[in-house]
């Protein structure tokens, strides 16, 4: 199960209470106030990390508490602080306050530590009250509470490429022949029904990463199809790979699916219809050549780079994949 959107509560330790007590030792007359502060709440932090893929642990566990601070006692004695927790998520998960809409974190590196909730500091004991005025106060103050918030949690899928297109436009057929990645592929629609991400590696220690976002249609914005859930995937990428199948294939219109997915991705977010896109004519082994007359027209007019390849037999995806790297140089000079 593949789950990129969840909601989870968390709350810091409570502070513990500070201490009111006296010395009571013998041959100690007038013993003076002895009471300890109260030690500080756990606090809750999050921490990226590349072993996890989605969020389906959330899924299961929606709560989470640190451990509250032990309270002061006699003899100066503090209470013990509480214990931190931090929470694992994968790389790319952004942290939003339910309530406000306020983007709380945004974990896009490996292993760093964040933190989202403090922990509540100990309240003070009497002892700490004492002045030259005042010889035995019997003042103390109890622990702050800890920082408590209701969160959403969104992955958004780290990927240099983003490949789009209709169902059975080829795109797990083309990630499955450029990477090691083993998408499931069959003849019907929507055989995709998670993101594939496949590692693409050039030179000696080089590489790029590719990811199949599935269930692009018309309507894609609104629900229909599985674009609603996936769509997200494509913000963060550098580069999209506009997969059209040419074959002629069930009937269907290159040019219009091609129109289509591009105004679904402008209805979605418009900053997305300004990424840097490569069309990919697919299916070339089995091409329909009025299809592909129609997708070299419509590309010409727009200025819009286009590459023709069959992921079956290998043509053109040596030129595909080297556009692709100048695409990327480009943007890193």
């Amino acid at each position: 199960m593949f789950v990129d959107r969840c909601k989870i509560h968390v709350k810091a330790g409570n502070g513990g209470n500070g201490c009111v007590a006296f010395r009571r030792e013998k041959h100690v007359p007038r013993g003076g106030p002895s009471g300890g502060n109260g030690g500080s709440g756990g606090s809750i932090f999050f921490r990226a990390t590349p072993h996890l893929n989605n969020l389906l642990s959330f899924k299961y566990r929606q709560h989470f508490n640190a451990g509250r601070g032990g309270h002061g006692s006699g003899d100066n004695r503090y209470g013990k602080s509480g214990n931190d927790l931090i929470i694992e998520v994968p790389v790319g998960t952004e942290v939003q306050d339910e309530y406000s809409g306020e983007i709380l974190l945004d974990l896009g590196e490996d292993d760093k530590v964040h933190l989202v909730a403090k922990g509540g500091r100990g309240g003070r004991g009497n002892a700490s009250f004492t002045s030259s005025t005042n010889q035995a106060p019997t003042r103390f103050k109890i622990g702050n509470s800890g920082e408590e918030y209701t969160l959403i949690l969104e992955l958004k899928i780290l990927a240099d490429v983003g490949i789009i297109g209709y169902p059975n436009a080829g795109k797990s057929t083309l990630i499955s022949v450029l990477s090691a990645a083993k998408p499931q592929i069959a003849e019907y629609p929507f055989t995709t029904l998670i993101p594939n991400l496949g590692v693409v590696e050039y030179g000696d220690h080089e590489s790029f990463v590719m990811a199949d976002i599935p269930g692009l249609i018309k309507g894609a914005h609104s629900g229909s199809g599985l674009g609603s859930q996936f769509l997200r995937h494509v913000e963060r990428t550098r580069l999209l790979l506009h997969l059209v199948d040419v074959s002629g294939g069930e009937e269907c219109d290159s040019v219009h699916r091609l129109t289509s997915i591009r105004r679904e991705l402008e209805l979605y977010d418009s900053s997305l219809a300004e990424k840097p896109q490569i069309i990919a004519a697919s299916k070339l082994d089995a091409v329909n050549l009025e299809e592909l007359d129609k997708v070299r027209s419509y590309c010409q007019k727009r200025g819009l780079p286009l590459q023709e390849i069959s992921s079956v037999s290998g043509e053109g995806l040596k030129q595909l994949r080297t556009t692709i790297l100048q695409y990327l140089q480009r943007q890193e000079d």
